[in-house]
């Protein structure tokens, strides 16, 4: 068991290590386990790539991101909302025609209805990368068109695949496309992949993640 202490010095290499994050602008805070990091970043991309480094850390049970996004100097929400349309439409996984951007002060939001889980997360990808945007806030609805066939076992067979280990320790359930999971994981890297496997299975319209970490 690591002690906060050692939790905190674990993520701030963590962050010095990944490319993409320039750690000399983060403090890092843990409490009980919970990481808070805080300060500023240039772009929302980076505040991600931040939170997920702190998830990436052996013992991390959770991340509080206190991270303010820079000003983009000559950007505005008009020509920001104009790139946002633009990367959806050349966003192969997304049926742009779907989905309605709003932008305001820097913070997109997305909305409208897709197919498939995996449609909803690519929505949110094509946008986050984009120079000027402060957040994301994804309100983009999951309605299958398929009816919902032995999902449950669909699932625990993809996380059987995945991760033959911890598979054993999660518990699924589905109905009417609402799937549930619970249980215990190692870390918030194995919870976010046995959401992202639910969200894979046809004819799921959410996902309840009541996985717990160890």
């Amino acid at each position: 068991m690591k002690t906060d202490l050692q939790l905190k010095k674990e993520v701030s290499d963590e962050l010095t290590w990944d490319p993409s994050i320039h750690a000399a602008g983060i403090g890092v805070e843990v409490n009980d386990g919970i990481v808070t990091l805080s300060g500023h970043v240039k772009t929302y991309l980076e505040k991600v790539a931040a939170g997920l480094a702190a998830e990436r850390v052996a013992g991390v049970k959770g991340t509080v991101l206190e991270l303010h996004v820079g000003e983009q100097h000559g950007q505005t929400d008009e020509t920001l909302a104009m790139a946002a349309r633009a990367a959806m439409q050349w966003y192969v996984h997304v049926p742009d025609d779907a989905i309605k951007i709003r932008v305001e002060d820097g913070w997109v939001s997305l909305a409208g209805d897709v197919e498939w889980g995996y449609q909803r997360h690519a929505a949110e990808r094509a946008v986050a990368h984009l120079r000027g945007v402060k957040g994301v806030t994804n309100g983009i609805a999951v309605r299958p068109q398929l009816e919902p066939h032995d999902v449950a076992n669909k699932i625990e067979a993809a996380l059987r695949r995945h991760a033959e280990r911890e598979a054993h320790h999660i518990e699924v359930k589905a109905e009417g496309g609402i799937v549930t999971l619970g249980g215990f994981v190692d870390s918030i890297e194995e919870r976010h992949a046995a959401a992202g496997a639910a969200w894979s299975a046809p004819g799921v319209s959410q996902v309840i993640n009541n996985l717990k970490i160890r």
